[in-house]
């Protein structure tokens, strides 16, 4: 007897095949201070399963008995533990690391490498949001940041009043070096919650005045494990960074080569920074476009290219009092500098314009669909700058601005140097040489 099973009648649908489950080779574990106390019983078993396991020497013995497999802690540099991790593809593998891996952790170093589907993964709370609920702290409107191996100049650019940051440091140090920062750049009335080994046996919160904080810690030991809340409070000196461009001028160190505040605003927007873009800024003088490209969003980078010694020092010195002491400064004369140099999205140039090859260079070097901004004050280079708009098209404008000044008992305008602008996208198809 045949049972012909019709339309009518319920099907028993089979199970759906997980492709994706028999690639994911890697488990990446977050862990908390409680250990593997504090893990769900699948993240166990992922340790347990895996025939090595990596981690710091701190997670490792946290996970304990837990690993059955070959432990093997992150070698220095580390870099090295991540080849390694990726030499083991196809086997099981676990990496354990702190709260939240993909939350400036390695999970997040990891995934530039791998496809979704070779990793699962088991987050624990991150340290931001432990002391997020330590101190009653919404996370969302709370400024995230970490200086782990980083500058603390980093912070800089997020000190407006009111503001509250929540800062992961490197070592037990920290919290002394941020407060002397906030000391020295005028917001020393601000308030600090020192959070150290969150969630776990050594867990500690302690607050200090940044002023007062060497005074209320002296004597005492600080947890290498800890985060730094910040209450921002300026006083009447504080280097406020804003959030628009065209700081003032009196906030960059200069020898008077500097774009000024104005004109400085027009070309930020002209060269219109896009998130994950790269700047090269040609004869940078005092770096200002290339240190307010960089505030623009954490995402944006730029190398700043400057033929004198001392104005180099200059930018750097610039970069750091800013907030953005990840612009890279390289010392010489464009264009036999440029070359090796990481594509540009957009590229400034203002000064050196007029120099055999530097804007052939820049043209050449470009990225399809980047943006060329050449600014210029002399006769000459302005000649040229009309010359290339009549050739190639895009955009020429004349800044002209003018300040009001004293005229005996009385006021009038002086007026600063026009600039001519010219600025320019090159074509998404452009050949070598740039194209039209």
């Amino acid at each position: 007897m045949v049972n012909v099973l019709t339309d009518a009648e319920p099907r028993t649908p089979e199970a759906p095949r997980d492709d994706a489950q028999e690639r994911r080779w890697l488990s990446i574990v977050g862990m908390g201070e409680e250990g593997i106390e504090g893990l769900l019983n699948a993240a166990r078993m992922a340790i347990s399963d895996a025939e090595l396991v990596f981690g710091g020497a701190r997670h490792l013995a946290l996970a304990g008995s837990a690993i059955k497999g070959t432990a093997s802690p992150w070698p220095s540099p580390f870099e090295r533990g991540i080849e390694a991790v990726l030499a083991a593809r196809g086997r099981k593998v676990c990496v354990i690391a702190s709260g939240d891996p993909f939350l400036y952790g390695v999970g997040a170093v990891l995934a530039r490498h791998l496809t979704a589907p070779e990793m699962r993964a088991f987050p624990a709370p991150s340290s931001f949001s432990l002391a997020a609920s330590r101190l009653g702290w919404a996370l969302a409107d709370t400024a995230c940041l970490t200086v782990h191996g980083r500058s603390l100049d980093l912070i800089r650019a997020h000190l407006h009043p009111g503001r509250r940051l929540l800062v992961l440091t490197s070592d037990g140090a920290g919290p002394g070096e941020i407060a002397a920062l906030l000391t020295q750049a005028g917001f020393a009335g601000s308030t600090l919650h020192v959070l150290e080994a969150l969630g776990g046996p050594r867990e500690r919160v302690r607050t200090a005045r940044a002023e007062r904080f060497a005074q209320a810690f002296d004597g005492t030991v600080i947890d290498p494990l800890n985060l730094v809340g910040i209450e921002v409070v300026a006083g009447e000196s504080a280097r406020i960074i804003a959030r628009a461009p065209g700081l003032p001028d009196d906030l960059f160190e200069h020898d008077g080569q500097l774009t000024k505040r104005e004109v400085r605003a027009v070309t930020l927007s002209a060269l219109a920074p896009r998130r994950g873009e790269m700047l090269w800024d040609i004869g940078a003088g005092a770096g200002s476009v290339a240190i307010e490209w960089m505030l623009a969003d954490p995402s944006l980078r730029a190398i700043a290219i400057e033929e004198r010694a001392a104005r180099a020092a200059r930018v750097r010195r610039n970069a750091a009092s800013l907030g953005t002491p990840g612009l890279k400064v390289i010392e010489g004369r464009a264009p036999q500098v440029l070359g090796g140099l990481p594509v540009p999205d957009a590229i400034f140039i203002g000064g050196g314009a007029g120099d055999d090859g530097v804007v052939d260079a820049a043209l050449a070097a470009l990225r399809p669909g980047g943006r060329l901004v050449v600014n210029a004050v002399t006769l000459e280079t302005e000649a040229r700058l009309i010359s290339l708009h009549a050739a190639r098209g895009g955009e020429l404008v004349r800044l002209s601005i003018a300040r009001a000044v004293p005229v005996g008992g009385l006021t009038g305008w002086r007026p600063a140097m026009p600039v001519t602008q010219w600025s320019w996208t090159k074509p998404p198809t452009a050949g070598p040489e740039g194209g039209r």
